[in-house]
């Protein structure tokens, strides 16, 4: 390879640094954001912030995703030439800003995993939210080590220009591609995604909160078409059976008491939704010994 020809593989490495600098930080944030969505919780330790006493977990785990976001949105902003030749809103020194800002972060996490590995060996990097849950070892340090010195390369690097020619199109897909290759080589994250892609859970052991099943009723078709019978709102009874669980609301149809029951499908999203009015029976219909559905109490929600 002639000087000239390296000169410009070197140049074309250090205009992709910042985009994948972004798409990594951002990824990481919403792997994150994910983690507190679905345990409605900031205080659970990601990473680090487990060597955080108790109390500051919530503030540092806030400082972490919002520092990840801020970094990934400049430096995207940044990428363009119009902001690296200072032709823009943006300078050079916005740019570099961003980039001496990214380096800083990824040196920070990079140190933060050795004391975490040091003090905690069995906790996982918590890089991105559930997927990092290996305890940190000698990769996830790598790929800080690299993301680092990646950041480090593109201060004062040239913006991400359009290729002039296919093979210039062609050359910078392949070297983005291959980046992401060795991120991904240094990543524990890879195997527990094809582990989460090539498994499925039966629907008789998945576990669905009860709020979730019921933010799911509620915002369903059927809710609106029954909720005139409903009067009241909270359920009478809630249970599980195998792959569905039932929500019975009190209600009246033809001014008589009855039954709202709704079944549904044990499943995280767009689960299956199906609802039946059961009138009650008065209770001098009842056989002798039979306490009717509105005298039980209310079962523990599972």
């Amino acid at each position: 390879m002639t000087p000239h020809a390296l000169t410009g593989l070197v140049s074309e490495l250090r205009q992709l640094q910042a985009p994948v600098l972004a798409v990594m930080l951002l990824g990481a944030c919403a792997a994150k954001l994910s983690r507190v969505v679905r345990t409605h919780s900031l205080a659970a330790g990601l990473g680090p912030t487990e060597l955080f006493p108790l109390a500051a977990r919530r503030p540092a785990t806030m400082i972490v995703c919002t520092c990840e976001l801020a970094l990934g949105a400049a430096l995207l902003v940044t990428v363009p030439p119009a902001a690296r030749d200072g032709t823009g809103a943006l300078d050079g020194a916005a740019a570099d800003g961003a980039r001496i800002a990214a380096t800083a972060f990824f040196v920070v996490a990079l140190c933060a995993l050795i004391e975490l590995r040091s003090r905690r060996p069995d906790v996982g990097c918590g890089c991105f939210g559930d997927l990092s849950t290996r305890p940190v070892d000698a990769r996830s340090i790598a790929r800080s080590a690299l993301l680092a010195v990646a950041a480090l390369a593109s201060i004062g690097g040239p913006g991400l220009h359009a290729p002039r020619t296919g093979a210039g199109a062609a050359l910078l897909l392949g070297l983005f591609c291959a980046e992401f290759l060795v991120i991904a080589a240094l990543s524990p994250e890879a195997a527990e995604v094809l582990v989460r892609l090539g498994r499925s859970e039966p629907c008789e052991v998945r576990s669905v909160p009860a709020r979730r099943t019921l933010a799911a009723l509620h915002h369903s078709p059927q809710w609106p078409q029954r909720a005139g019978l409903i009067t009241s709102d909270a359920p009478s009874d809630m249970w599980r059976e195998l792959c569905w669980r039932f929500v019975v609301y009190p209600g009246r149809l033809d001014g008589a008491e009855a039954d709202v029951v709704f079944a549904v499908q044990m499943k995280q999203r767009r689960p299956v939704i199906k609802s039946a009015v059961v009138p009650r029976p008065a209770p001098a219909d009842l056989p002798p010994g039979v306490v009717p559905l509105s005298a039980m109490p209310v079962s523990n929600a599972i």
